[in-house]
């Protein structure tokens, strides 16, 4: 029996049982806008399906909706009354024989402001997913204290020895630390240092201990698709050698791979969920990095992820705090994808940077496999990257539906029915091109 034949395609079911999950729950919340506003507005919904195709289940409720499922679940759609398809453009022929009252339930009759605010909901609500989730996190998590207490400390090889969980830092290597922040800024200087001098308060007792760095060859985050996932190392692993050569801190890896230009790299690593070192072989792939300023840096990466080898203390933080933080990460997120974008198109980074379906379903089932939170955090952040892309100004998208719109408030009238087929017709050939090159990027790009 072919046990690696059954292995690799429950890692396919897997990866797509994933991506439906994340892409249904998506689609549900903006489908949800776009009818609730609608409501709101005195819009009348006809159908609510998530899924396209034959209706598996169907229900109708008190409003004269009916919501579905349907046997293709990659995306979904709200009806309106008197729409004549699903993606609201045009009039069926009831709405001509409609009272001036009945029409106003229609998104062809209702007032403009009502039927813009319906189409931005769909995007907007996908912006609001995004901002409860990185909140609910923040929520959950709490904030770091600012004491420089040292909290749960990585497992770390035998050999290598840190500061012990409630430590508080006194300084390092004779440099005052009198808060977190200070710790972290100090920790961040020390990138090259293998061993340090710490000053410690230890149970009510000051002490000196020599220990390591803060920033050891730990992997506190493994890139999902990157070199490194795709060889098997995972968050946890420590890095003890690169081929051959004693590893003993983050930059010192970090210096060896970009050094390496792309080669193969043979990695000792030690497991400690297994208690066991491995050896793996990873070839670097050069990476478009976003920078502060907007513009991007390439580099050669295994797509593995540092940071400090224990977590701090926590407390408690309140809503305001947790939703400006929620507001602050989605607006990160528009950010470096409308930048990532404009460096595609300018050619100053590379296309590879623009992943299609594929590469969105490995993702999602690389982040599923992480566990509960990564996934949720990546659900949030592909929201963010759905709304976005649906107020391009492009036809059949949420933002072509605007254009028009305005086009409507500033001319008194809508587009002619001729315009808006064409407009359609290369608004869908547009978007069918963009997911061919995306899918291509996907089969091409390493």
């Amino acid at each position: 029996m072919d046990l690696g034949g059954i292995a690799q395609f429950g890692g396919l079911l897997w990866t797509l049982l994933a991506f439906v999950t994340a892409l249904s729950v998506i689609v549900a919340i903006h489908e949800y806008g776009h009818y609730i506003v609608g409501r709101w507005c005195g819009i009348k919904a006809e159908v609510f399906s998530i899924g396209f195709g034959p209706v598996l289940v169907s229900r109708m409720d008190r409003h004269g909706t009916r919501w579905q499922l349907a046997a293709l679940p990659l995306g979904g759609y709200v009806k309106f009354r008197g729409d004549a398809n699903a993606a609201s453009v045009g009039a069926d022929g009831q709405v001509a024989a409609m009272t001036a009252a009945e029409r106003e339930t229609t998104m062809t009759g209702a007032k403009l402001w009502k039927r813009a605010a319906t189409v931005a909901a769909g995007p907007v609500f996908n912006f609001i997913l995004s901002i409860l989730v990185f909140a609910a996190f923040v929520l959950a998590s709490g904030r770091a204290i600012e004491t420089p207490v040292i909290g749960a400390v990585a497992e770390l090889p035998p050999g290598v020895e840190f500061l012990q969980e409630g430590d508080e830092v006194v300084s390092i290597d004779g440099t005052p630390v009198g808060s977190l922040t200070e710790l972290n800024t100090l920790a961040g200087e020390l990138t090259d240092a293998e061993t340090v001098r710490y000053e410690v308060l230890r149970d009510g007792e000051r002490l000196e201990v020599d220990a390591s760095a803060p920033f050891l060859p730990l992997a506190a985050s493994v890139q999902p698709r990157s070199a490194a996932w795709e060889v098997g190392m995972r968050p946890g692993d420590y890095v003890l050698a690169i081929d051959g050569e004693p590893i003993t801190t983050f930059r010192d890896m970090q210096d060896r791979t970009a050094a390496g230009d792309g080669r193969p790299m043979e990695l000792r690593v030690w497991r400690p969920s297994e208690a066991r070192e491995l050896t793996l072989t990873v070839v670097p792939r050069r990476m478009d990095l976003p920078l502060p300023d907007g513009g991007f840096e390439t580099r050669w990466l295994m797509g593995l992820s540092g940071g400090l080898v224990f977590e701090s203390p926590t407390e408690a933080a309140g809503p305001i705090e947790a939703l400006s933080y929620g507001v602050s990460q989605t607006l990160f997120i528009v950010r470096s994808s409308l930048s990532a974008l404009g460096h595609i198109v300018s050619g100053a980074i590379s296309t590879c940077n623009l992943s299609g379906p594929i590469g969105i379903a490995e993702t999602s089932g690389a982040a599923a496999t992480l566990g509960a939170s990564n996934f949720i955090w990546f659900i949030a952040v592909l929201s963010t990257a759905v709304g976005l892309l649906n107020l391009f100004p492009i036809p059949v998208l949420d933002g072509g539906h605007l254009v028009f719109h305005a086009y409507e408030a500033v001319r008194g009238r809508p587009p002619s029915d001729d315009a808006v087929r064409v407009l359609m017709t290369l608004g869908v050939a547009l978007m069918g091109a963009l997911m061919l090159f995306a899918l291509f990027n996907d089969v091409m790009c390493p």
